[in-house]
């Protein structure tokens, strides 16, 4: 059985976001189209459905790092700021983009409000840990010579060694 973790993240993020589109709970504000990432970035993502790619990562680190707030979040998603000739230095993500997702990935079911022991956040539920293996399962499916369990079960067959074929003396003609 694959796991989540079995997976490429980048193919597990991109196959979730595909599956994200078809949940009608999670779609991006109107504002989204204009909205920077964070300080740290110059412009806003080209991509046009990077709203599901972000929700995706998101459902994936609170599966990964479970109970989870937005505040470790921006931390994740932040980067460094470039500031001209000074020393560029780190800036957080954008803590709205942040927590609209959550809110959204909560209304669909597949995070819940949790509290861990001294920790608290977002910890997802089995019906998004069912929704991450679904979405694992896709890429697996795609990719199936990826996959080091069948590497070890594929006979390897190797062909006989042919000998080396010998080189034919030309006569040369006699003087």
């Amino acid at each position: 059985m694959v796991e989540i973790f079995d997976v490429n993240p980048n193919e597990l993020i991109h196959k979730a976001a595909s599956e994200l589109k078809k949940v009608p709970e999670i779609k991006p504000p109107v504002w989204a189209d204009f909205v920077k990432t964070g300080t740290h970035k110059e412009r806003p993502p080209r991509e046009a459905d990077w709203w599901y790619v972000r929700a995706a990562a998101v459902l994936r680190s609170v599966h990964k790092l479970g109970p989870i707030g937005v505040s470790k979040l921006r931390t994740k998603y932040g980067g460094k700021k470039r500031r001209g000739h000074k020393s560029p230095e780190f800036r957080k993500g954008s803590g709205n983009i942040l927590r609209k997702v959550l809110q959204q990935l909560e209304k669909a079911g597949l995070v819940v409000n949790t509290t861990k022991g001294l920790h608290k956040g977002r910890a997802t539920t089995p019906k998004g840990i069912g929704f991450l293996t679904k979405a694992a399962r896709l890429c697996e499916k795609k990719t199936p010579e990826k996959s080091p369990a069948a590497e070890k079960t594929a006979p390897v067959k190797v062909k006989p060694e042919t000998p080396p074929k010998k080189e034919e003396k030309k006569a040369e003609p006699q003087a």
